[in-house]
């Protein structure tokens, strides 16, 4: 069953281009190798923020995924510190309806 997550991050003022671009150029590579779909992403210039859609379909749970890709060596090397540049995080699970 896939799992989806609207996900939602608040940007430090001034930071959101640059944090669309390292994550643009090395999170979602390395989403998409450990089996999450990426549907899309999109900028609140007005509120700093930055919404993006995941899912998961495979053997683990999204959690049991997610878990996996935090826990990595690939993840370690990114060497993105989110807490640089995010200062709030909103996560919905979601069920399809159309």
């Amino acid at each position: 069953m896939r799992t989806v997550q609207i996900r939602t991050y608040s940007v430090r003022k001034g930071r959101l281009d640059e944090w669309v671009r390292a994550w643009r150029t090395l999170v979602v590579p390395l989403r998409r190798e450990f089996g999450f779909e990426i549907h899309g992403s999109w900028v609140d210039r007005e509120r700093d923020a930055h919404i993006w859609v995941i899912s998961y379909e495979g053997g683990q749970s999204f959690a049991e995924a997610n878990a996996a890709y935090w826990a990595s060596p690939q993840r370690e090397q990114l060497g993105l510190d989110p807490t640089e540049f995010l200062v709030g995080e909103e996560v919905r699970t979601v069920e399809q309806v159309l």
